[in-house]
């Protein structure tokens, strides 16, 4: 039996957005310790708030402070908590209706098990120690036995409010490539490129997904295209990523390579990024002991006709 390839793959980037009036409100105010909600033009009040009444589709603005005390209104126990979850020990999901608010609130409840969650059972928040302007200033919910805490009526306008956040965002996965493409990443290890071609249209993909896209039907025929190829179009990059040793400008193109019907990506080195240009004929660049090529350099040759790779861009 063939070995089943697999391997952990992580996506990650920071996501940057600025705040409206309502969600900088909102987010200034768990710094502080105030929960604050937006009425709707029927007199609810939304908590968390939004921009535009989800009934009506109005701009709604006017804020008002609910209570860090509430109710839970549904939940489930979260048996293993994952990396960046509100707490590292078992806990419950909640959603939490605070009190003065007519919607609820999701977030994590601290508690020994799930025997001591119930619906209905009255929470309120524990803060986070520090605290930055984030929905993690909530550190969690927890029971509480009391009776309602009175809001303090606040506004709304702060002296320092936030005006922009950055949240991670981050996809942890195992990948698993499949019959085709493990054979496509064998074959990278003895430096060779292999697609796969279509019984029907014959079409020559590469990398080969096990399947024709056009017809549907599997495809099991290989064949070894390249290593040479031509450049169809190409993109110049700009800005830096944090975990690529490449200084920019550099150069990302979709590359056919000779015998194949697509084109594949990859990087375009040995020449000035604005030398760059479609038609370019390129050839592999490898390192010692790497499963792919490093990036592609051109390859000497007249640039080919358009008319040859049009049907590839």
């Amino acid at each position: 039996m063939p070995e089943v390839l697999k391997a952990p793959l992580v996506v990650e980037f920071p996501f940057t957005r600025s705040l409206g009036p309502v969600q900088s409100a909102f987010l200034t105010g768990l710094r502080e310790r105030v929960v604050l909600g937006v009425k709707t033009t029927d007199g609810r009040t939304l908590v968390p708030p939004v921009e535009y009444d989800p009934v009506t589709a109005d701009e709604i603005h006017d804020l008002a402070e609910v209570a860090p005390t509430g109710t839970v209104t549904t939940w489930a126990w979260n048996h293993e908590p994952r990396r960046g979850q509100p707490l590292a020990t078992p806990f419950a999901w909640v959603l939490v209706r605070l009190d003065g608010a007519d919607t609820a609130l999701l977030h994590a409840l601290d508690a020994p098990g799930p025997d001591a969650v119930r619906t209905g059972m009255r929470v309120r928040i524990r803060w986070a120690e520090d605290r930055t302007g984030a929905i993690t200033d909530i550190a969690c919910f927890e029971p509480y036995p009391g009776e309602p805490v009175r809001p303090g009526g606040h506004t709304g306008r702060f002296a320092d409010p936030l005006t922009g956040i950055v949240a991670p965002a981050r996809l942890d996965y195992t990948y698993s490539p499949g019959r085709a493409q493990s054979a496509y990443i064998e074959a990278l290890t003895e430096r060779r490129t292999v697609g796969e071609r279509c019984p029907s249209c014959r079409k020559v993909y590469v990398p080969p997904r096990g399947a024709c896209p056009t017809c549907g039907l599997a495809t099991y025929e290989q064949v070894e295209v390249g290593p040479r190829g031509t450049v169809t179009t190409y993109c110049i990059v700009n800005i830096k990523a944090k975990n690529l040793d490449i200084e920019v400008p550099y150069v990302y193109a979709h590359i056919a390579l000779d015998g194949a019907d697509l084109a594949l990506h990859a990087r375009i080195g040995g020449i000035p990024y604005d030398q760059v240009r479609m038609g370019l004929r390129v050839e592999p660049v490898w390192t010692q002991g790497a499963r792919h090529p490093d990036h592609y350099r051109p390859a000497g040759e007249p640039d080919a006709d358009y008319e040859t790779y049009k049907e590839l861009l």
